[in-house]
């Protein structure tokens, strides 16, 4: 998957940043690049790059997007994200996900549990909590468990950065490029996006 690093404009007040935080092989790092992609399709500026670290199955992973109604001119990793998404719930005790996040964004956690237990683990953050079952909707609606793709309609639907419908559009020709001889991955694919539309809590 491709990444566009484009450039931005000297204010940062006109850019969305966006931090993930994953493990290795749960998608966190093709999400932010699939995300990047489908942004870019709608004519927007963006940037979708993976901070690199030890590559091994399970080590914590971060990932950043940027995006912007004008040229990006900032490369540097994101410190002060508006919006957080956690796609292993078990980093709470290893990573500080919070750190540097907006009270006026949100973050977004993975998890079966609920809101008000996610909250307790979140050191104080005082702004929005977003909660999404994505194993469960994964393993419902693609018979695995990959969280990625639930967590990729998540965002859309907390940060507004384009129309649902817009995303389930470019999100089908991204699926039926990418699994062009697997219709039932595509079917899978299209429903994991659709059910996280409706439960994002």
């Amino acid at each position: 998957m491709k990444a566009f690093f484009n450039q931005r404009s000297d204010s940062v007040k006109d850019i969305i940043q966006i931090r993930w935080h994953g493990r290795g092989g749960q998608g966190a790092k093709t999400a932010a690049l699939l995300f990047a992609d489908v942004v870019f399709s709608t004519g927007k500026y963006v940037q979708g790059f993976p901070e690199y670290g030890p590559e091994r199955m399970g080590a914590p992973v971060t990932a950043y997007n940027r995006i912007s109604d004008n040229v990006i001119r900032v490369h540097s990793n994101i410190y002060e994200p508006d919006y957080v998404i956690v796609v292993d719930e078990t980093l709470f005790d290893s990573v500080d996900v919070t750190k540097g996040l907006s009270k006026e964004g949100a973050i977004i956690v993975n998890t079966a549990r609920d809101k008000a237990e996610i909250i307790k683990l979140l050191k104080g953050y005082e702004g929005r909590v977003y909660t999404i079952d994505a194993r469960k909707i994964s393993l419902e609606s693609l018979g695995r468990y990959h969280p990625n793709t639930p967590m990729l309609a998540a965002i859309v639907k907390v940060s507004g950065v384009m129309s649902e419908e817009t995303f389930l559009k470019e999100m089908q020709h991204s699926f039926e490029h990418k699994f062009a001889a697997k219709p039932a991955v595509i079917k899978g694919n299209m429903k994991a996006l659709r059910l996280t539309l409706q439960e994002v809590k």
